[in-house]
């Protein structure tokens, strides 16, 4: 026994004992009590061996109804049902529209339909999908998933692609029968691979052995959650757990709310009855599939198009309405981000909308929907963009008429709409967002983690949308406690609209969102921690700053001022042009320089730069002032802040009276205007440094936002090579089942020419085909014996051919056949003296089209030959019987065959003693007479006739006689003489 997905999956190997149990008993007593079983079986390429496989054993009262949809060309006729009815003793026929379905038949799908089932009735239709997106198996179990009930079967076998997974698991969702072909016996593993991994086949058997399970249901069902104790559950277990995860899929699964998880992991260890989560534990540790397969079982993948319609009404009229206007103004690009987007109902839902609003305006502008999940299942089926036709319910008639193409159980999004949506796999916990977002859209998902997970996704969620950009989450959702990034534009359906935020976004995407689970403890504990301490301790802290602390600032590594303490007015200003709150950009003159330096030692080498003095220029002239750079190091926090302090240095009376007492000498000025210019140098050189190094980063930024538009084309690309791909499969499948289909067919059609060729060779019976122009198609061996043909010959003119029949013209009674459709038929001879029965009739093919004319030769000569010996001997005795002279009718033989009544009473013999005789016997040897014999002789070889010839001898009743024997041979027909007439007269 194997595991698959989220179902227990039974493996039957080649040497497993299944026995078929008595199908007239069992499956008698299953149709009577609750109707009989029906079967939809789906197959692609490598199809029609595991069909011949699988019908093999079937018994032919089995009590089921087998349904066989197979990946067919639309444009061939397919041969499937003639295949298989030689494999099965069950009545195999086409489906026909509206037919009922019936025990103990198979019934096969025709080429370029589809079909569904209702009410025990087949209905077809023609296919309004393109030939390589068609997924006829996918229509039809989805239906029968909905017919049948519990009481459906649904069996995958060989192919490529993935259909029949949705409808595998439509049948599962019904509490019906869903089986794979194991994949090591199939020809082709595709299909039956992607059910088993899709967790919609219960279980797997070889071809041949799954009506051993249908049949008797001999395999052990696995046990259901509710016969399972509940599982004991430790923390301890659910750590190691998610730490299997981590390390076995790849994805973090700590901040996940709990209860979700030990529900999730229950559900798997009901499905291999565990009842300890420790035992779970090792048995994931021991098999790393089971690993994958609770991953799976993890993503929770609920949506339907338009939930919540509110919402979307109120997303098309207030948000995007307004967004399809303005950008069609400004002919720039839409973008919008749809988050866990599932089976992308979501994404198209938006998709429509926008269509919708472009046609009601009739303003086109570009839109670029990006719909990701972490789920690449989940993705691969949006992309199919095919759904069952419950989601009728969902969307109204005129929505499902305009943007869907209805394939009778299921509808499939039409290409406008598809080509608008680029699906992809993502995690929104560890991949960098998508970015200038117009509309990002997260419905139910931050529900299911932690409050602290979904705190870290708000901020990445604000990085991702463009300023005045719109966040959609669901009702049950909210952005927690960052009330700054957005403002409400609807608290019910929970709208937002994101405002410019004094934390730097670009350090967003940096952030690690996934924290461990020991941070995620700690963290209460010093909130507690720190509400518990003594006001009056905090009261003094902020008292002392207010009365001792210099003017500070604390800025991130990057020097962007995230909190301002006291009057800084005096050392930092607005910068000129785009606003920003970067503490060099905003320092004054003479202080930038010295600040930049500090902050750099501060940020990259953790150094503090204390106290440092600097001469800042104000407008009351110089002030000599001192500034401070430290990091601050907070153990518990992810992001490095700096604290920069400033403070005036006030000169005492002796200094500027010394400055005053003393006038620098002319060298010193000379020095200290040299050193003033070098530095004016050096600090345009810094400038024009930075200046470069602020260029340098735009163009990065510009070559970055590039690479973004390019890899957006490249996903996009890539969309329309996999769709590519699946319409090159699906024909690839049809090719290989009609391959398959027409390779049986030859092997049967060598079999019919095997048969055919022994049957025209035994017969004896001479055939000449023609076409309608009279030329020789193909002739048989017997034919060569009245037409001179040889095998060069087929294609010539029959009239080109001469023929050793004796006055007769048989083209001209051919074409007369070709013309009238009355068959021919005349005894006609040859030079040789054979005999033959020509029969000349109209050359039929399989569709009752005339194509010419077929010549047949019967050889008849000793048909003729006995029907002239026959009438010679009817003549002979006739005329023996009428003439009153004894008359004697010999064979070649000389013996008797008849004599005349007259012979009998003047001879006075018996006819028993005279007829078979020879004549020289007869009596007592009176007719051996030498010179009779020799006359005899000379009338058999030579046809020479005696009259007269006289004759006498002693008869031993009648005594002594005088005779006059005369004698001719009798010509037949056929010019063969082998009767004599031999007559005797009495001389008185």
């Amino acid at each position: 026994m194997v595991v698959e997905a989220n179902k227990t999956v039974m493996v039957a190997k080649e040497g497993d004992n299944v026995a078929i149990p008595n199908a007239s008993a069992d499956a008698k007593k299953y149709a009577d009590m609750a109707g009989f079983p029906i079967v939809g079986i789906g197959a692609s390429a490598g199809g029609l061996e595991a069909f011949e496989l699988f019908f093999r054993p079937v018994p032919a009262n089995c009590g089921m109804a087998f349904i066989l949809i197979s990946h067919l060309d639309p444009d061939h006729a397919s041969l499937l049902t003639e295949i298989l009815q030689r494999t099965t003793e069950m009545v195999v026929s086409e489906a026909h529209d509206l037919e009922v379905v019936e025990p103990n038949r198979v019934y096969v799908i025709p080429p370029n339909r589809d079909m569904t089932i209702k009410a025990g009735t087949l209905h077809l239709s023609v296919p309004k999908v393109p030939r390589g997106q068609r997924m006829a198996i996918d229509v039809f179990l989805s239906s029968l998933a909905k017919d049948q009930g519990p009481k459906a079967i649904g069996i995958i076998l060989s192919g490529t692609g993935t259909d029949g997974t949705i409808g595998l698991t439509a049948i599962l969702g019904a509490g019906g029968t869903s089986l794979a072909q194991e994949p090591s016996t199939a020809k082709y593993d595709g299909m039956p691979r992607s059910a088993i991994n899709a967790g919609c086949a219960r279980y797997t058997f070889p071809a041949e052995k799954m009506v051993a399970y249908l049949l008797g249901n001999s395999v052990e069902m696995p046990i259901s959650p509710a016969q399972v104790q509940p599982p004991k559950s430790s923390a301890d277990s659910v750590s190691k757990i998610l730490q299997l995860l981590k390390s076995g899929a790849g994805h973090d699964f700590s901040l996940y709310k709990s209860n979700t998880i030990c529900r999730r992991i229950e559900r798997r260890m009901a499905t291999h009855n565990i009842p300890d989560m420790e035992i779970y534990t090792r048995y994931l540790g021991e098999n790393p599939k089971e690993v994958q397969i609770l991953f799976k079982e993890l993503l929770i993948n609920v949506t339907r198009f338009f939930r919540d319609p509110e919402t979307f009404i109120i997303l098309k009229r207030d948000i995007l309405s307004a967004l399809v206007n303005d950008k069609a103004a400004e002919m720039t690009v839409l973008r919008v981000w749809v988050a866990g987007c599932a089976t992308g109902e979501e994404a198209y839902s938006i998709a429509i909308i926008l269509r919708e609003l472009m046609e009601e305006s009739g303003r086109e502008c570009r839109v670029q929907i990006y719909s990701t999940d972490l789920d690449d299942e989940a993705i691969a089926v949006a992309r199919v963009g095919f759904y069952v036709a419950g989601i009728s319910e969902d969307i109204s008639p005129k929505r499902l008429q305009r943007f869907f193409i209805s394939d009778g159980t299921g509808y499939r999004i039409k290409k406008e709409i598809r080509e608008m949506v680029v699906f992809a796999v993502h995690n929104i916990l560890k991949d960098p967002p998508f970015t200038k977002l117009d509309l990002l859209s997260c419905r139910n998902v931050m529900i299911y983690l932690e409050p602290e997970l979904q705190n870290r996704l708000i901020p990445s969620f604000h990085y991702a949308l463009r300023p005045g950009g719109t966040l959609l989450l669901s009702p049950s959702e909210g952005i927690g406690l960052h009330t700054e990034l957005f403002v409400p534009i609807n608290r019910k359906w929970k709208l937002y609209k994101s405002v410019p935020s004094t934390s730097p976004a670009r350090l967003v995407p940096a952030r690690d969102l996934s924290w461990t689970a020991e941070i995620r403890k700690k963290i209460p504990e010093e909130i507690i921690k720190k509400t518990s301490e003594n006001n009056f301790a905090e009261l003094t802290k902020r008292a002392l700053l207010q009365a001792y602390a210099p003017a500070s600032v604390v800025t991130d590594l990057k020097g962007d001022i995230l909190y301002v303490h006291g009057d800084t007015g005096k050392y930092l200003r607005p910068a000129p042009g785009q606003a920003t709150l970067n503490v060099i950009d905003m320092a004054r003159d003479g202080l930038q320089s010295e600040l930049r330096v500090a902050v750099y030692a501060g940020a990259n080498l953790g150094t503090s730069t204390l106290l440092k003095e600097i001469r800042l220029q104000t407008v009351d002239g110089t002030q000599l002032m001192s500034v401070s750079v430290r990091p601050l190091s907070e153990p518990d926090s992810k992001q490095g802040l700096l604290l920069v302090s400033f403070k005036d240095i006030a000169q005492s009376p002796v200094d500027i009276a010394n400055a005053d007492a003393h006038p620098a000498s002319s060298e010193e000025l000379r020095k200290i205007d040299e050193l003033e210019r070098e530095l004016t140098y050096v600090k345009e050189s810094l400038h024009s440094t930075i200046e470069e190094q602020q260029n340098f980063n735009e163009e990065l930024k510009c070559v970055n936002e590039e690479m973004q538009s390019t890899n957006e084309e490249l996903q996009s690309t890539n969309e329309e090579l996999e769709t590519s791909k699946e319409e090159l499969q699906s024909v690839n499948e049809e090719l290989v089942t009609v391959n398959a289909e027409l390779e049986a067919k030859i092997e049967q059609l060598a079999d019919m020419q095997n048969d055919m060729k022994n049957l025209l060779e035994n017969i004896h019976v001479g055939t000449i085909f023609l076409d309608q122009k009279m030329h020789v198609r193909r002739f048989t061996r017997d034919a060569v014996r009245i037409y001179r043909l040889v095998q060069s010959d087929m294609g010539r003119s029959l009239g080109d051919i001469k023929s050793d029949l004796i006055g007769e013209d048989l083209l001209r009674e051919a074409q007369t056949v070709l013309d009238t459709l009355i068959p021919f038929e005349r005894e006609v001879s040859t030079s040789n003296g054979e005999w033959y029965l020509a029969r000349v009739q109209p050359y039929r093919t399989l569709d009752n089209v005339i194509d010419g004319v077929v010549l047949t030769f019967t050889d008849i000569t000793e048909h003729i030959k006995a029907i002239e010996a026959r009438e010679a001997q009817h003549l002979a005795e006739g005329i023996i019987n009428t003439v009153r002279e004894p008359l004697v009718v010999l064979d070649g033989a000389f013996r008797v065959i008849s004599a005349s009544q007259s012979f009998y009473r003047e001879f006075r013999v018996q006819p028993q003693d005279t007829v078979g005789n020879l004549i020289y016997d007869l009596g007592s040897r009176q007719w051996d007479i030498p010179a009779l014999r020799q006359l005899l002789e000379s009338v058999r070889q030579h046809n020479q006739t005696f009259e007269d010839y006289p004759v006498e001898q002693d008869f031993p009743t009648i005594g002594r006689r005088k005779m006059l024997l005369n004698a001719r041979r009798i010509v037949s027909k056929t010019g063969e003489s082998n009767l004599i007439l031999l007559a005797v007269a009495a001389v008185t």
